[in-house]
């Protein structure tokens, strides 16, 4: 089979301005980048109700080597409008760290693409850039004042602020910034993440139009001042300009699948470090301009899920009708126990030792009332048998389940995938859907929630700093958030070595931090770091550009 760019290249565009006016949007509504992408402005919504239908494609815990939910949502939206049911497409922006790490492309796979994939995986529509670009000015805004008098009396050894970079690099990590004698700021110990986990990525994807995107900007805690009292950007008067900065990029990304059908990829949080979602705009042009609505919640549903409905659920006043679950068969024997090196090989042993994971997330599930379907995306080699396994198993506890083969076949081979959904959608309850806790509960038995009824675990241990944490944000103000759990995404626990459906286990909170713009808490876990490292042999390795323009290595 040919590599997902040869795919991607072999397919002729149709005209975004043509995806644009099927989707009802005049020329008005729409800014062209060269004819195959576009911004949509916000304008678009006005006086639209967006009575689509929302389904939120999750998965099982994953391997290293990812098990295709971008690929299965692509392909979901192409067999829904195959089937006639108008579905429009909303997934996150690609960071360029991981494509050049050790996942190449991120825009879907084979026949289930969104293209035009090479801009998308790389750097699109300036989005990305633009958030690192806002983050990267309140940093300077920061040491700019601390070196100017400091008349807010914040204390450079309490500045929670971090500099971001969209792009694995695991050096700056920890560094210091400010040396060089007086002329060159004051010293003082710095951070870097990577762009996707910064707080103005999260309120980018939260906000609900420009002005709520200035006044989040502006309720960013950058610090605290020498006697403890918070800071806030707007402090700085830092709002204004980092908003100026974000003008264009708060506009969904308008681009198409590999059938020709409508696509929103817009916003890009990480679901281990941030609530990994696309952006609510988006999501509600694709409730506002289609049927049904599909979108993505990164890695399983006790990450990604849980904070799509306990986070962007409950800011966005949506609710989804339906949720598909991805599983895989080397997923199930990873989990089983069988070692990434193995996973080829048939092993209906190993199927059976992993089950007990994917009844974990179908039981997450089942805790915010959501209809499931499970879609077991097939790969070349699986061996029958592994997967009517997982389908007896499914029968059992009365989930539907449908084999998908839309990395090979398109939407083509995710149609039984859609009648499963279209049937789990038409017969779903009216008012079944639940947020897991209330936001007036106090922080720790918030996460006490989430880590026995999500996770599995007995209880919850802080250290003495994250109970410091947590006293202070609960003195400012701030203990009526929603948590964002940050943790290992290859188990339940915060142990990455605890696969399957660990038992008798506790979460260790190391730290809790504010995210008061984006209007949440972030809770880190076990060994949790918000900037990547490359692996040893990066993806970036393989990539090149011809003399044409003609792109290899975006596998």
């Amino acid at each position: 089979m040919k590599s997902d760019i040869e795919i991607a290249r072999s397919v002729e565009l149709r005209p975004i301005a043509d995806i644009a006016a099927e989707l009802g949007l005049s020329p008005n509504d729409v800014e062209t980048y060269g004819g195959r992408m576009a911004k949509v402005r916000l304008a678009a919504l006005e006086g639209r109700r967006p009575a689509g239908r929302l389904v939120l494609v999750t998965g099982v815990s994953p391997t290293p080597a990812g098990e295709g939910k971008s690929t299965v949502s692509v392909g979901l939206a192409q067999a829904l409008n195959r089937r006639g049911k108008r579905a429009v497409l909303c997934l996150r922006e690609p960071s360029m760290g991981p494509c050049m790490g050790i996942k190449g492309g991120a825009a879907g796979g084979g026949w289930s693409q969104v293209l035009p994939m090479e801009e998308i995986n790389l750097h699109f529509t300036g989005d990305i850039h633009a958030v690192g670009a806002a983050t990267n000015l309140l940093a300077a805004l920061i040491d700019n004042h601390v070196h100017h008098g400091n008349p807010l009396g914040i204390d450079p050894r309490q500045v929670l602020w971090k500099r971001a970079l969209d792009m694995n690099d695991r050096a700056l990590r920890n560094v210091v910034v400010g040396l060089g004698g007086r002329s060159h700021g004051v010293p003082r110990e710095e951070q870097f993440q990577i762009t996707v986990a910064s707080e103005v990525m999260a309120i980018l994807c939260l906000a609900d139009g420009i002005e709520d995107l200035e006044r989040r900007l502006g309720e960013i805690v950058i610090g605290f001042t020498h006697d403890g009292e918070p800071v806030r950007s707007r402090d700085l008067e830092a709002q204004g300009a980092m908003t100026l900065l974000l003008k264009n990029a708060i506009h969904p990304n308008l681009v198409q699948t590999i059938e020709g059908g409508p696509a929103f990829v817009h916003g890009g949080p990480f679901a281990n470090i941030a609530h990994g979602c696309n952006s609510l705009l988006a999501t509600r042009m694709g409730l506002a301009f289609g049927e049904y609505c599909v979108t993505e919640a990164g890695f399983g549903t006790d990450l990604g899920a849980e904070k799509f409905f306990d986070i962007k659920c409950r800011y966005g006043g949506i609710e989804p009708s339906a949720a598909v679950v991805v599983v895989t068969m080397r997923a199930h024997k990873y989990n089983g126990g069988v070692a990434r090196r193995a996973l080829g090989a048939s092993d209906v042993g190993a199927i059976e030792r992993g089950l007990p994971n994917l009844a974990a997330h179908l039981d997450i599930l089942g805790r915010f009332g959501v209809p499931r379907v499970v879609a077991l995306n097939e790969f070349a080699g699986d061996d029958p048998a592994e997967l009517e396994r997982v389908e007896r198993f499914c029968g059992e506890r009365g989930v539907p389940a449908a084999r998908t083969r839309v990395f090979a076949e398109g939407g083509a081979g995710g149609l039984d995938l859609a009648d499963r959904v279209v049937e789990a959608v038409d017969t779903a309850t009216s008012g079944g859907f639940r947020f897991l806790y209330p936001l007036e509960m106090p922080i720790r038995e918030k996460v006490e929630t989430i880590a026995r009824e999500v996770y599995g675990a007995e209880g919850v241990e802080y250290t003495r700093p994250a109970e410091r944490d947590v006293q202070e944000l609960e003195k400012i103000g701030l203990g009526n958030l929603p948590v964002c759990v940050a943790k290992t995404q290859y188990s339940l626990s915060d142990d990455p070595s605890r696969l399957g459906r660990p038992k008798g286990f506790h979460i260790t909170v190391s730290e809790v931090r504010p995210s008061a713009g984006a209007g949440f808490l972030v809770v880190l876990t076990g060994d949790i770091m918000t900037m990547p490292g490359l692996p040893k042999k990066p993806a970036a390795e393989g990539m090149k550009v011809d003399p044409d323009g003609t792109v290899h290595g975006l596998f």
